[in-house]
């Protein structure tokens, strides 16, 4: 767990513990005891898993290759957690991506825990049948300690549709005669996968932005009104203006933030750049995102480099350095590629108004701490990029009952589970003027301590 991340669930704990409606009948030193329970439990990981997967390469070489799978608390449910392929994976993320994925669940009222894999690698530098040897082995490694009932893996960053049915497959091989169907989520439809789930994590990030600039206002324009704190009045800003977007990363996540809010009619919404891994895009009179898109999907995810790429796609836009959109007079950033953009060598240049997590601790603690003092409202991921292991239990749902929902129905689902839990944080963030990761921390763990206490599991 980074430190960031272990301060806030100290402090979060701390909160409760000093309100005495949160669990009464702990009194004195009862009370302190499970505190420093709840303390060394939520703060460490159940189990960390390391092996190093033996893959025959192409070539005929022989390679190690580290892979991790981290289980940090099942208390709610059966682990889940995604698998990613990077080559900076590393224990300590993992564990850290863990820990948020159990926070995640609790918070939005998924019954599972939190769990995480990994393994250090570039997909990039393997071949598909490379690629698929060593999702075999990873299932093979770590094969008693998956399934259906005990920890089931998603996609990550990384990884995708592709290697959650190879990892299935194998799980099935594994265990002929048991069920299958739910070991892995985020598989293809044809595999037992739920429509809706690939565009599943950026509907949701958008619609945490268009719930809190529109449906929220609307709602409680006379509360926010009242109010007159720096979050409220940065709310009240954003709300019914022209808006200026910047989406960082167009991946999985970036690219359908993007469309969700080309086509939104409730915001009025620019879409001024696009960043990925080699370039920004710019345009400051709005940037025409399907063609983006198209352009994307047929040069394996990436958007144009050049002037004559620009030209070929019918594409007005600036061909920026890639880490310039941070900097952009944008009112919305959209954070969705790696970890640690945002820090404190180029906090002080951040001018959006509102910036979205939708990856995973795109904000370094420093720089958070730096940008809610000064107003700007930072929805966090462990709020807005729910979307996908929302709806990675509804498919663990429909692959135990073998009956499948509708893409509508998909959507219709993941909206309401997320209205729910906006509609317990949003009040509270704007009245207690405490940022919003914190409010979710502390519902968080709030869940988690009560299901722990009442299970007794402090003692």
């Amino acid at each position: 767990m980074t430190k960031n991340t272990e301060e806030i669930v100290q402090s979060s704990l701390q909160v409760l513990f000093n309100d005495n409606d949160f669990l009464p009948e702990l009194q004195s030193e009862i009370r302190e005891k499970a505190l420093r329970s709840l303390r060394s439990i939520l703060s460490t990981p159940n189990q960390v898993h390391k092996s190093f997967l033996r893959v025959s390469l192409e070539n005929g070489e022989i390679v190690r290759i580290p892979a991790f799978r981290v289980q940090h608390n099942n208390i709610l449910g059966a682990y889940k957690g995604g698998i990613r392929f990077h080559e900076t994976v590393n224990e300590e993320e993992v564990v850290n991506l863990a820990t948020l994925m159990t926070l995640k669940n609790a918070l939005h009222d998924v019954p599972f825990g939190g769990a995480k894999g990994g393994v250090v690698i570039n997909p990039r530098d393997y071949s598909v049948r490379e690629l698929h040897l060593i999702c075999k082995r990873y299932v093979q490694y770590f094969s008693s300690i998956i399934g259906p009932d005990k920890d089931i893996p998603a996609p990550d960053m990384g990884t995708s549709e592709r290697e959650m049915d190879w990892m299935m497959g194998e799980y099935k091989s594994i265990h002929p005669g048991e069920s299958y169907l739910d070991s892995f989520t985020g598989k293809s439809v044809i595999n037992g996968g739920s429509l809706g789930r690939k565009m599943a994590t950026g509907k949701g990030v958008y619609f945490s932005l268009r719930y809190l600039l529109h449906d929220f206002p609307k709602e409680h324009k006379n509360y926010l009104n009242n109010l007159k704190n720096k979050f409220a009045d940065t709310i009240l800003e954003q709300e019914g203006k022209p808006l200026k977007l910047a989406i960082q990363g167009f991946g999985n996540v970036g690219s359908v933030v993007a469309l969700e809010a080309f086509n939104c009619t409730h915001l009025d919404n620019q879409i001024v750049a696009v960043s990925d891994r080699n370039v920004t895009l710019y345009n400051p009179s709005g940037l025409n995102i399907p063609k983006l898109i198209e352009y994307a999907s047929k040069h394996g995810g990436d958007l144009p480099i050049s002037n004559e790429h620009l030209q070929q796609a019918s594409i007005s836009a600036q061909i920026k350095k890639r880490d310039w959109l941070l900097q952009i007079d944008a009112d919305i950033l959209f954070l969705a590629a790696l970890e640690d953009q945002v820090h404190k060598d180029n906090m002080d240049q951040i001018k959006a108004k509102v910036i979205i997590e939708g990856a995973n601790a795109p904000i370094t603690g420093i720089a958070d701490s730096y940008l809610s003092d000064r107003g700007t409202v930072i929805i966090p991921d462990i709020l807005v990029n729910a979307g996908g292991v929302i709806v990675s239990y509804f498919e663990w749902l429909q692959g135990r009952e073998t009956q499948f929902y509708t893409e509508k129905e998909v959507y219709k689902r993941l909206f309401n589970k997320m209205k729910t839990t906006f509609d317990v944080v949003y009040p509270q963030f704007v009245s207690d003027n405490l940022p919003l990761r914190e409010n979710c921390y502390i519902e968080a763990i709030m869940k988690l301590s009560t299901v722990l206490y009442k299970q007794g599991k402090l003692y």
